[in-house]
């Protein structure tokens, strides 16, 4: 017997106005530059000295490369959820260069809920979703728009 590896957390089980708050992570200098030569090599993500000489005066991290970090806290908390995918991002904002050395914790909210007109088994959630780094600054941010799988009817 194999047990279903889907999450259990389904549509119905998501609360309006209801937030989660990830573990903390990081950022260390490896991790950046591993991350930068493999996908964003600007030399300010990728070269240390060279980024001395720009405008953050020192190596910051990629914003594709908070992005992932974000994912990988947000899982962690939202993992439990069923979801289908994400079909939307908006208002994407990188507010503050992360640093090496910034601790970074990912937040969630559920700002609305609705059944899928076209697809029975499914609701749509608008979540917004933001990092802070450990003084409480926002350092990126978006709403997002996913599909969640329902109960069955």
């Amino acid at each position: 017997m194999t047990t279903d590896p889907r999450p259990t957390r389904k549509w119905e089980d998501l609360e309006l106005g209801e937030e989660t708050t990830s573990a903390s992570l990081t950022v260390s200098e490896e991790d950046i530059l591993r991350f930068a030569h493999s996908y964003d090599p600007q030399f300010f993500h990728a070269d240390p000295e060279a980024a001395k000489s720009s405008i953050f005066g020192e190596l910051v991290a990629s914003g594709i490369h908070t992005a992932a970090l974000w994912r990988i806290m947000d899982h962690g908390v939202n993992g439990n959820v069923d979801w289908v995918c994400g079909v939307q991002w908006d208002n994407v904002r990188w507010r503050r260069a992360v640093r090496v050395g910034d601790t970074l914790t990912a937040h969630s909210r559920v700002m609305s809920k609705r059944p899928s007109a076209s697809r029975p088994g499914v609701g749509i959630a608008v979540l917004d979703h933001w990092v802070d780094n450990q003084n409480g600054e926002t350092v990126f941010s978006f709403t997002s728009t996913d599909l969640v799988y329902r109960r069955s009817l």
